[in-house]
């Protein structure tokens, strides 16, 4: 009896590593060590807010509607529960995307009106928080793709013949991804002027 057990076991290791089953998990795993980089930068670009929207304060406390929208753009963020069941879930995820992309706009705006403010501009602080915002964004960008191309190897693999009959059999699901024309957005982080002299015009 033992022997037809170990070789009923046998036929099924056998059977899940042929139908992709062992990649699957490996590719599950890549998305959620890419998902939790993503998660990482995101945070670290909603910790350099506070400061940034204080320094900005101390040199143009007029510019209460721009500093409100930051304030409230990193709140939305902070609402959202980025657990790693969210990428299993695109109405979340969906969430996640918006509440992300809110902020990076009021950012852009914040580091626009920046500009109009020489005082500001030329502070220390803020300049080193500009250069802090700017390497984040970059990081963001690298981590995203990362993600991006895991979620399109992983789908790909449960969608393909015969993994697909597995993927069915363990209930795996096709992971949402960032949209194409929101990966380009991010893909450029925003300008982050140092106070370089115009060139001269040409005569």
């Amino acid at each position: 009896m033992r022997n037809i057990l170990a070789a009923v076991l046998a036929v099924i290791t056998l059977g899940l590593s042929g139908c992709g089953y062992n990649q699957m998990q490996g590719a599950d795993e890549q998305v959620k060590a890419s998902w939790s980089e993503v998660l990482n930068q995101y945070q670290r670009r909603a910790d350099l807010v506070p400061n940034l929207v204080n320094t900005v304060k101390g040199f143009a406390a007029q510019e209460q509607t721009i500093l409100i929208q930051v304030t409230e753009a990193r709140a939305r963020v902070g609402s959202i529960q980025a657990t790693p069941e969210l990428i299993n879930d695109p109405a979340a995820f969906a969430k996640f995307q918006q509440a992300q992309a809110g902020l990076s706009s009021a950012l852009s705006r914040l580091l626009v009106v920046s500009e109009n403010y020489p005082q500001l501009k030329s502070d220390a602080n803020f300049r080193d928080l500009q250069a802090q915002l700017e390497g984040t964004e970059n990081r963001i960008a690298v981590a995203r793709n990362r993600y991006i191309k895991a979620v399109q190897q992983y789908n790909t693999l449960i969608r393909t013949f015969p993994n697909n009959l597995t993927a069915m059999m363990f209930s795996y699901q096709v992971k949402p991804n960032f949209a194409v024309e929101d990966e380009k957005a991010i893909a450029k982080p925003p300008a982050v002027n140092f106070d370089k002299p115009a060139p001269a015009p040409a005569k």
